[in-house]
């Protein structure tokens, strides 16, 4: 039975495991700076926001902004016009910096947790992230803060949050994908990836178990943006079928050495999963309820 782990130990973990996992994130999960990455983010606001985004907003802070995957990409396409990244991890940071700086972008980067944002009140339009408040241990903290450091009329996005559903849906492709991935690796030829090493440098790639703390009913969700006294709340699903596919490819994937598997198999990976995304996003996500999808998305809005 695994330990509870208190919140300060829950923070530490995320620090040290996304401090490990920055200098591979953008190539394990796909992340783009191009024009592909600037649709896909835009993709995910304008089902919450609309003919808003197309008028932008000024500047915007991004929570848990990892390697920059939606503040770079958002500064990029002109959705936001100044951005302010901040991270538990410095180690993200790091990467998110260089990304920047290869793109030539100007970013303001902080180390800070979501519970304490070290920035003055009514500071920002927009506060945004992406796969983040479920590493949160204090969420209701965290919302309060959200709301403190946003201006009167501004917005809360955040996307990528797991479905606690969707999350049991998606168990059933990987466990596919484990079972079938020995015959895979015997069509493609490629050899076995090594069992972990306890003791090397990527070992605290196994904290993925520790820091993914909460998955969410849709209407949690809205819970905690109501209870910090945001009003105009939507809560939306995104990614069935696209989901099913990329963790079923992922599980694939993992179980072989990664400098055996051969670039057209990658290449069918990506290019399959953004059809499948176009697939949700025009049939599925309209109809079906939120819960079903893998992933969460919620704006709201500071009176």
């Amino acid at each position: 039975m695994q330990a509870v782990l208190s919140p300060d130990d829950v923070r530490a973990a995320n620090t040290r495991y996304h401090d490990v996992a920055a200098s591979s994130y953008d190539f394990k999960w796909g992340i783009d700076f191009g024009a592909v990455g600037q649709a896909q983010v835009r993709s995910k606001l304008r089902k919450l926001l609309g003919a808003e985004l197309d008028r932008g907003y000024g500047e915007a802070l991004e929570i848990g902004a990892g390697t920059g995957y939606f503040s770079l990409n958002l500064l990029q396409s002109g959705a936001i016009r100044a951005a302010t990244c901040t991270d538990i991890s410095p180690g993200m940071l790091h990467t998110l910096e260089q990304n920047a700086d290869r793109l030539g972008l100007s970013v303001q980067t902080e180390q800070a947790d979501a519970e304490e944002l070290p920035f003055d009140d009514e500071s920002f339009d927009l506060v945004l992230g992406h796969a983040v408040l479920h590493h949160l241990p204090g969420l209701e903290r965290a919302f309060a803060e959200l709301h403190r450091v946003l201006r009167p009329g501004g917005r809360i996005v955040f996307a990528g949050e797991p479905s606690r559903f969707g999350d049991r849906l998606a168990s059933v492709p990987k466990r596919a994908g484990v079972a079938i991935a020995p015959l895979w690796r015997a069509i493609l030829r490629c050899r076995e990836a090594p069992p972990p090493d306890p003791g090397a440098p990527d070992a605290d790639h196994e904290l993925e178990r520790v820091v993914d703390i909460h998955a969410f009913a849709p209407g949690e969700l809205a819970r905690f943006a109501r209870s910090a006294g945001f009003a105009d709340i939507a809560v939306r699903g995104e990614e069935l079928l696209a989901n099913w596919f990329g963790w079923f490819n992922r599980a694939l994937e993992a179980s072989a050495h990664s400098d055996d598997v051969p670039m057209l198999w990658r290449q069918y990976a990506f290019h399959g999963y953004l059809v499948l995304q176009r697939i949700d996003e025009r049939l599925l996500e309209p109809v079906l309820p939120p819960a079903v999808f893998y992933n969460l998305l919620l704006a709201a809005r500071k009176r």
